[in-house]
């Protein structure tokens, strides 16, 4: 073989009679019992010229256990691929776990149910502070101005609640959730301003009517924090603590003013808990109905891919069958002699294309040479001589690709009489497969995989070629 040197020798008997597997070793370009030039970079060992092969020699015995398997040939790397638990190599996902991921990832999109509930519930919890606060709250404000020491703090602290409410109103209307920050600085503010309007009551009047402020700023919380359950509650609690701390150093409360504090107290802090739990318990809910959905979408995904998966493979079988009924046709109508070394070329073809069809539904590390495999399997059931090397790692083909691939590795091996040798080498920017045999064969190629082939003196070279993209 001229250029750069022949396909690696067959180098011993492995313990099928039929196939003599090689180790490819691209950085020496020798192979045992056969000197070869050194390949170039990238180049398959015995892909550049038919001129000098001799496939008739015998082949010289190699030391030790240089000799490959014959199902299992040996790579110029020898560590496998590491592999998941279904047996998938970590780079060949399935189809089913790139579409099943979609569910979760669309889980947080605005159109999701759950997100549009919160958004829902924000807004009603905007709205009640700006109804209640100049409905309920700016009447006792005015009424009770003069009462107030001094008045200008109510009225700051009343403005700071009203321009909490409408910097929320930025976000929550546009249904988007209030930044951390926002909700830590509007939280500060709130209590804040809560404890200035508390202050400046006048005596005897907390929790009372000039009291607006301690029913008011709960509802300031809760549109703030309704997104942060645990912040929410601490917020309430310091809130609470801070008004009874300032009633009781306010002076010493009567047994009237006692109960009036405990009256509003617990109508008040256990209707806006109630309203935070029932917001907890609508969220969990919630996601529960999302996850739900989910779940169905999942199951309807592995339905259409099943079903997908299912016509694609009638769709290859009717195709192979439709190629090989004619034969069947042939040979069942005498039309075709089974005697003749044409008949029998096209059944060795058409048997090795439906074994790899079969092939190509495995779920394997390496789909490309489990399906050359296959190719190679129908051929040494005729008696010819199969010898496999394989160089580089695992590469992620498409199916179609693959079946361009091994297409005119097919041919060439169904014309091959005697013995043939196929390398595969992989790398990251080219994947090549290349066959000689001592028959004469036409292989085709496609606009992805080129083929190129030479036939003299009866010997076939081939090479395909796939470049991924």
């Amino acid at each position: 073989m001229g250029g750069g040197g022949e396909v690696g020798g067959a180098s011993g008997t492995a313990d099928h009679p039929a196939r003599l597997a090689t180790e490819t070793r691209p950085t020496s370009g020798t192979t045992q019992g056969h000197a070869t030039e050194p390949a170039a970079s990238g180049e398959v060992a015995g892909t550049d010229s038919p001129d000098t092969t001799d496939l008739s020699a015998r082949p010289t015995k190699t030391s030790g256990s240089e000799v490959a398997s014959p199902r299992h040939p040996r790579t110029e790397n020898p560590a496998a691929p590491p592999t998941t638990a279904t047996g998938r190599a970590p780079g060949r996902k399935a189809p089913a776990e790139t579409a099943l991921t979609e569910p979760a990832a669309a889980s947080t999109v605005p159109g999701d149910p759950a997100v549009r509930l919160a958004a829902a519930i924000r807004i009603v919890l905007l709205g009640v502070p700006a109804v209640i606060q100049p409905g309920l709250s700016l009447a006792p404000l005015l009424r009770h101005q003069a009462a107030y020491q001094p008045p200008l703090v109510a009225d700051l602290a009343y403005g700071i609640l009203t321009a909490v409410t409408a910097l929320c109103a930025f976000w929550v209307l546009r249904r988007k959730p209030l930044p951390g920050s926002v909700a830590l600085c509007g939280t500060l503010l709130v209590l804040v301003a809560s404890s200035a309007a508390t202050a400046a009551l006048p005596p005897d009047s907390f929790f009372r009517e000039p009291h607006w402020s301690f029913g008011l700023v709960g509802w300031h919380l809760l549109a703030l924090l309704a997104d942060r359950p645990p912040a929410l509650l601490v917020a309430l609690g310091v809130h609470t603590a801070a008004g009874v701390a300032q009633f009781l150093l306010g002076g010493s409360p009567t047994r009237t003013e006692l109960g009036d504090a405990a009256i509003v107290l617990f109508a008040v802090t256990v209707f806006q808990l109630a309203i935070a739990g029932l917001i907890r318990l609508l969220d969990r809910r919630a996601g529960e109905a999302a996850a739900a959905a989910a779940g169905r979408e999942r199951l309807a995904i592995r339905a259409a891919l099943a079903a997908q998966a299912g016509r694609d493979l009638r769709a290859g079988f009717a195709e192979q069958l439709g190629a090989t009924l004619p034969l069947l046709a042939g040979l069942a109508d005498g039309t075709a002699d089974p005697r003749t070394p044409d008949t029998r070329a096209r059944c060795a073809l058409a048997a090795s294309q439906l074994r790899r069809l079969f092939a190509e539904n495995d779920d394997v590390p390496d789909p490309l040479v489990h399906e050359v495999t296959a190719c190679l399997d129908v051929a040494e059931r005729r008696g010819v001589e199969v010898a496999l090397a394989v160089s580089g790692d695992v590469v992620d083909v498409p199916a179609r690709a693959r079946r361009e691939l091994t297409g005119p590795v097919l041919t060439a091996l169904a014309a091959a009489r005697t013995r043939a040798r196929v390398s595969v080498l992989r790398t990251p920017e080219l994947v090549r497969v290349a066959v000689v045999a001592d028959g004469a064969s036409e292989p085709a190629g496609s606009a992805a995989v080129p083929v190129t082939s030479h036939t003299r003196d009866g010997q076939t070279w081939m090479e395909a070629r796939w470049r991924p993209e």
